[in-house]
């Protein structure tokens, strides 16, 4: 069997102002629009959420890539990009949250 490696990209979405946070059922959609809108090419695997008064945390495991593959893609990139898609094309989140800051760099612990 193969090892999988994995990067761990922390994100958070800003939660538009007057929506309150709902802790009871909120982790749950935020993950399954992230599962739901997450393409091959994202190489999501696990993904945890929690739900605060001003925003809302996700730790996102995705895959490590080649990083000298063909249309190599950063961890942050891809992570952004996920989220965005979701953003994008879930009524919810975008009622919820403001659109996902773009990355501003790539950090390698």
């Amino acid at each position: 069997m193969a090892d999988h490696l994995m990067d761990i990209a922390y994100s958070c979405l800003k939660r538009r102002v007057g929506v309150p946070a709902e802790p009871a059922s909120e982790v749950a959609e935020v993950l399954g629009a992230l599962w739901a809108h997450a393409v091959p090419e994202d190489g999501l695997e696990h993904a945890l959420g929690r739900a605060e008064e001003e925003r809302f945390d996700l730790l996102i495991y995705l895959l490590t890539l080649d990083p000298t593959a063909p249309g190599f893609r950063s961890v942050t990139h891809r992570a952004h990009a996920l989220l965005t898609r979701c953003h994008e094309a879930s009524p919810l989140m975008r009622r919820r949250y403001l659109p996902p800051d773009a990355p501003t760099a790539d950090v390698l612990a």
